[in-house]
C-alpha cells in the first residue's frame, strides 16, 4: 500500500513538472497551446490538421507551427521537455540516430514516431524555360563541389552533356539545416556519385571521404540557398525561367499551372510515381511526438488523432499533396499514435 502510494506521488510530481514546465517561467500550469516546429515541406499538412484540429474541438487553441527546417527543429525538439519546447518535430525525413542521443542526453527519452506519408523531392522549373530532363549522375555534376573528386568546371549544363541546354546552372534549393537539402543529398546526389564505380568503392573503404565527396554542393553561386520557404523557390523560378528549383512535390503540385517537373532517370515526379516509390526523390515523412506532453498539453492527443483521420487516400491532406501511405504503413502509424508507442532508435541509421 505504501509503495503505491510512494508510485503515485513520484506521478504525480513528474505529471506537475511537466505541466508547471508547460506553464513558463511563472509555472501557473499547463501550456495550452500545442506548438510545433521543423520542416517546411511537412508545415502546410501541419497547419491544415490545426485547422481540423480546431474546427472539430471548439474552444481549443489553435496550435503554433513554426516553420524551422528539420534539422533546427530537431535540435529545439531534443533539447528538453517541457513548456519552454516544442512538443512536436515535423519531419521531411526520418530522425537521425546523432539526433535520437541528443534527445536521450537530454531527457527527451519518450517519443513517438508517426510516419504521415510521403511526399517526393521534385525537381522542376519554369514552364517558360527550356525543357530538360535529367540524370542524378547530370544532377550531381552540376551540383557537386567535387564531382567525382575532380574540381567543378561546369558552367552550363551542357558543360555536364552536350544534350542538355547551353544554359547557365542555377538551382535554387534548401538549406542545410532543411530535410529537404539532407533528402537531396541522400536520394540525388549520392546515388549520382555512386554511378561511378571508384566513388562507391570508396564508400567501403572511405566513408568520411565519400561522403564529403558525393554529397558537399558547391559554393560558387550555381547553387542558391534559398530559405526554409518552398514557396519562395517558385517565385524565383517564375522570374528566372531556365533556373532549376528543388522543393516538396506538393509545392510543385499547387503550381503546375506555371511549373513543369523534371524527370530523373526518366521519371516525371507525379503522384503515382512517388507512391510506387518509382520516382527517385520519393521520401517518406514524419512527425515526433514526445510522450510526457500528451497528459500536460491540453488537445495534444486530439491532434495526433486529427492527423490520422486526415492522411487516408482522398482525405484532406492528399488533396494538398501528401501522398499516401500504403494501407500496411497507415495502420501501423496510426497504432503508435493511439498507443503512444516509444520508439527505441535501434533501426535508425
Amino acid at each position: 500500500m505504501i509503495r503505491n502510494i510512494a508510485i503515485l506521488a513520484v506521478s504525480a510530481l513528474a505529471l506537475a513538472a511537466c505541466q508547471d514546465q508547460a506553464g513558463g517561467d511563472s509555472a501557473a500550469g499547463a501550456r495550452d497551446q500545442i506548438r510545433a516546429v521543423g520542416s517546411s515541406t511537412v508545415f502546410p499538412f501541419s497547419t491544415a490538421v490545426a485547422e481540423q484540429f480546431v474546427n472539430n474541438n471548439p474552444g481549443m487553441k489553435s496550435p503554433i507551427i513554426e516553420s524551422t527546417g528539420t534539422g533546427a527543429g530537431m535540435k529545439l525538439f531534443c533539447a528538453g521537455v517541457g513548456a519552454g519546447h516544442p512538443d512536436i518535430e515535423n519531419a521531411s525525413r526520418r530522425m537521425k540516430p546523432g539526433e535520437f542521443e541528443m534527445c536521450q542526453k537530454n531527457g527527451v527519452t519518450e517519443i513517438v514516431e508517426v510516419q504521415i506519408g510521403y511526399d517526393g523531392l521534385a525537381v522542376a522549373q519554369s514552364k517558360t524555360g527550356t525543357p530538360m530532363k535529367l540524370t542524378l549522375a547530370q544532377m550531381y555534376q552540376a551540383l557537386a563541389e567535387m564531382p567525382f573528386g575532380k574540381p567543378q568546371t561546369a558552367q552550363k549544363w551542357s558543360d555536364i552533356d552536350a544534350s542538355l541546354p547551353a544554359t547557365p546552372i542555377a538551382v535554387f534549393g534548401p538549406p542545410s539545416t532543411s530535410g529537404t537539402r539532407d533528402s537531396l543529398a541522400e536520394l540525388i546526389l549520392e546515388k549520382g556519385c555512386d554511378t561511378d564505380p571508384a566513388m562507391k568503392a570508396l564508400k567501403e573503404s572511405d566513408a568520411d571521404k565519400h561522403k564529403e565527396i558525393c554529397t558537399k554542393v558547391r559554393e560558387d553561386g550555381k547553387y542558391v540557398d534559398s530559405g526554409e520557404n518552398d514557396n519562395l523557390i517558385v517565385q524565383k523560378l517564375a522570374a528566372n525561367p531556365n533556373a532549376v528549383g528543388v522543393f516538396g512535390y506538393s509545392f510543385l503540385e499547387e503550381n503546375l499551372d506555371s511549373l513543369r517537373g523534371i524527370a530523373l532517370n526518366g521519371v516525371d515526379p507525379t503522384y503515382d510515381t512517388i507512391a510506387s516509390g518509382n520516382y527517385p526523390g520519393a521520401r517518406a515523412m514524419f512527425i515526433y511526438v514526445k510522450k510526457p506532453h500528451v497528459t500536460a498539453i491540453p488537445g495534444l492527443k486530439e491532434y495526433m488523432a486529427a492527423y490520422v483521420n486526415a492522411w487516408e487516400p482522398g482525405g484532406p491532406l492528399t488533396k494538398r499533396g501528401l501522398i499516401a501511405s500504403v494501407d500496411a504503413e497507415r495502420k501501423a502509424a496510426a497504432a503508435n499514435a493511439a498507443n503512444l508507442t516509444v520508439m527505441n532508435g535501434a533501426d535508425l541509421k
